[in-house]
């Protein structure tokens, strides 16, 4: 029998894994004030800097490549020590194969039970 965690739990990505909150991102297709352009990623970010519970906004152009999941429903993100370690954990189906959108950041994404989930990994720069 599989083992399900108690209300009080946390969820075995973090409890067990270390795996750490990062993010809430929520598709939209609202234009926010203050919102920025990644023109390499085709789509506009907002909030991520100024929310303090880590919710970002993200509004995508229609010729944005990121598949329909991630344009369409919230993703979680996580912070993990090893990228390639982390999607050892699982079978996942890959959304965003590892890839660094910025100085000192990978991240990759998959699909866990037709939600989106990303996990960052930070590496430090010189």
């Amino acid at each position: 029998m599989n083992y399900l965690r108690a209300d009080h739990e946390l969820p075995k990505a973090i409890l067990e894994w270390g795996w750490q909150f990062h993010h809430l991102g929520i598709p939209t297709t609202d234009s926010i004030q203050g919102e920025t352009y990644l023109p390499h990623l085709k789509f506009y970010t907002s909030g991520f800097a100024s929310s303090p519970f880590g919710v970002e906004w993200m509004r995508f152009d229609s010729d944005c490549p990121l598949d329909e999941i991630i344009k369409s429903q919230p993703h979680l993100a996580f912070c993990v020590n090893n990228l390639e370690e982390a999607l050892k954990r699982g079978n996942f189906k890959i959304l965003v194969e590892p890839t660094s959108p910025s100085k000192g950041v990978r991240v990759a994404m998959f699909e866990h039970n037709g939600a989106a989930i990303e996990i960052l990994e930070f590496v430090k720069t010189n």
